[in-house]
């Protein structure tokens, strides 16, 4: 496996990720007032982290992993990443139950609704009402109390 070179993408680059989900995911767009957090592997992109401002939180609203590269252990190396440069304890994602293990190995802890922040809890619950199944959780910053 070859190593990702991860960064915070420059505004600039936005329609880039725009094209990115268009081919993969038509129903998502990317926000020009996220942080977008991209993987490169031989300078092209292919895997993305998305963190939505809800101040003074953020949101974990997307991660994208060209098809191509799946299972090759990239959105891991990008949320490695993420953990040592981005993540603070005042970010939060709603997972997938299936994904659920997969952001726990990455520092996030499940939580029950009611102890979401009321930004984010009337968000969830909007979720919750249109039938999405979702667990909320929020990212417990282990790597700097090591």
């Amino acid at each position: 496996m070859s190593t990702l070179r991860v960064e915070v993408l420059d505004p600039i680059k936005l329609p880039i990720i725009t094209k990115l989900y268009k081919a993969y995911y038509p129903s998502a767009k990317a926000k020009r007032n996220e942080t977008i957090v991209v993987g490169y592997l031989n300078n092209e992109i292919v895997s993305l982290v998305r963190l939505r401002s809800i101040d003074p939180y953020r949101l974990l609203t997307g991660m994208l992993v060209v098809p191509e590269h799946r299972r090759s252990g990239y959105a891991h190396q990008l949320m490695n990443a993420c953990q040592y440069n981005e993540l603070t304890d005042k970010d939060y994602c709603f997972a997938y139950p299936h994904l659920e293990s997969f952001y726990s190995d990455h520092g996030f802890q499940a939580l029950e609704a009611h102890q979401l922040p009321t930004p984010l809890g009337q968000l969830f619950h909007r979720y919750i009402n249109c039938g999405k199944a979702l667990i909320p959780m929020q990212y417990i910053d282990k790597v700097s109390e090591s």
